[in-house]
């Protein structure tokens, strides 16, 4: 039983790296889909009490945002990694432009979550965090 929390602005690639890593094994949990923390508790509740294993796909980048999710893991005996997403800016900032209609988030909304993006650390309680850089193929990851 594994629970994943992908940490990163928007427009880094997050979703596309689930679809691409964990699409087959791992319950999508995205608040973006779900629409209210009420549903999304729900799927995660589902889950803890299935033993499912799943991915929290948010920006998630404040640990107490991340606490949320990580205790009631922990609880329920999962195995807690943190997937952090680089964040270049600027990059981030292009491939949100060419988003359209409620996919592109306002320019400010993604720089006051820049500003906000808190480093994920062992002390969270994740067992194992992973650095993503993108590539084309998100195909290199690394453990930090």
């Amino acid at each position: 039983m594994e629970a994943i929390l992908f940490i990163g602005i928007q427009a880094v690639g997050k979703s596309t790296f689930y679809r691409e890593h964990f699409s087959g094994t791992h319950v999508h949990i995205n608040l973006d889909t779900l629409k209210t923390r009420g549903r999304e508790l729900q799927v995660l509740q589902s889950c803890l009490e299935a033993k499912q294993s799943f991915v929290i796909d948010n920006t998630n980048t404040l640990r107490s945002e991340r606490a949320r999710y990580i205790g009631p893991a922990r609880a329920a005996g999962f195995q807690v990694r943190g997937y952090y997403f680089q964040s270049r800016l600027q990059e981030a900032m292009e491939r949100n432009r060419q988003r359209s209609g409620l996919a592109r988030i306002p320019d400010k909304g993604v720089l006051a979550t820049h500003r906000r993006l808190e480093i994920p650390s062992l002390s969270e309680g994740f067992e194992r965090p992973f650095y993503v850089t993108r590539s084309n193929d998100f195909s290199r990851f690394t453990s930090i």
